[in-house]
């Protein structure tokens, strides 16, 4: 097991460890139209309050407390950098879609690409950080992720990359559909997004805790793609020559109270519709002294596991690699072995 060293910050100390349909229609919440791109009228997520959470978290103290929680973005960004290196070819635009403060766009060199474009729904995250951090051009697009195709023309670009956004999309499959329509023939989609082990521990605590002090549970950590779904998903978008793989990321906190506050200071609180607004404090103070309970390390410290899936898909092309059709080999497999 390895040691991650994390940038600027003293109360986190991360590790890798190789691992390992959902939705309601809320009474009071808006209606969703139909589009091609629209499986269904469901709404999981209240993307309005996403972006106030998201620009709250990046406007606050100048910007400071959000660049003190970055080590977990930082991490899985380094590791989508990891599997672009791996890809030698050279692109003239990449798309960061949910760019958030431009994590991933950072990593990016004159060598890969010579300029990104940042898309996200929060503008303070957006522009929290100077056009100087960054090593290639960028244009900074502040819209709505969910609706990619009212920004970006179709068959349009060579690359898109997605960090860590695309598990507060409500309707995922649509999502993956419009990247896919937005790329080039032979057009790369390289993503990251949170599985559904995340938070496990924080999920159980806060859960037990409910039944305990309160009779019943309510959801407080934000539902999450199972791994599994997720090469289908790309499969019926329409990619091909798919990449799926999984890591964990675990962070080491002094107890659940710091983990919530650095989970508020990223934007990643919850915005479940119908998600109840209070939680009564002896439940949460139970839900701590369980949290450390079930899942403390012997230091004193208590682990929350981000469990992160990594994807690649390509959109079709006729130039693309295909296997040979059934019975055209040449030689005979016994005579090799």
């Amino acid at each position: 097991m390895g040691i991650i060293t994390v940038r600027s910050i003293a109360r986190a100390r991360l590790w890798v460890a190789q691992t390992r349909g959902y939705a309601a229609v809320s009474p009071s919440g808006p209606t969703p139209s139909l589009t091609m791109h629209t499986l269904g009228p469901f709404q999981v997520f209240d993307r309005e309050t996403k972006r106030i959470q998201k620009d709250r978290a990046a406007s606050k103290n100048g910007g400071e407390s959000s660049r003190t929680v970055d080590y977990v973005r930082d991490e899985i960004a380094d590791r989508m950098m990891e599997r672009l290196e791996d890809i030698k070819r050279k692109f003239s635009t990449i798309v960061d879609l949910g760019s958030g403060s431009g994590h991933f766009t950072k990593l990016l060199d004159p060598d890969k690409t010579q300029k990104c474009i940042m898309i996200d729904s929060s503008r303070e995250t957006l522009h929290r950080d100077p056009d100087s951090e960054f090593e290639v051009e960028v244009e900074r697009v502040h819209a709505n992720e969910e609706n990619l195709l009212q920004i970006i023309s179709p068959n349009s670009q060579e690359a898109i990359v997605s960090c860590l956004s695309l598990h507060w999309v409500n309707d995922l499959p649509g999502a993956l559909i419009q990247i896919k329509e937005a790329l080039q023939p032979d057009g790369l989609f390289l993503g990251a997004m949170f599985g559904g082990e995340t938070l496990f521990e924080l999920r159980t605590a806060l859960q037990l805790a409910e039944v305990d002090r309160e009779g019943g549970i309510s959801p407080h950590i934000s539902p999450m793609t199972d791994t599994r779904d997720v090469s289908n998903l790309l499969g019926r978008a329409g990619f091909t020559l798919l990449t799926v793989d999984i890591d964990e990321v675990k962070v080491a906190y002094p107890s659940m109270w710091e983990l919530m506050d650095d989970l508020r200071d990223m934007g990643e609180s919850n915005a479940v519709i119908g998600r109840r607004h209070i939680i009564h404090r002896d439940t949460l103070a139970a839900a701590s002294a369980i949290y450390k309970e079930l899942h403390g390390n012997e230091d004193g410290t208590v682990p929350a596991t981000f469990q992160v899936i990594f994807m690649i898909g390509w959109k079709p092309a006729p130039t693309q690699p295909r296997p040979l059709e059934r019975g055209s080999g040449k030689t005979n497999l016994k005579d090799v072995l």
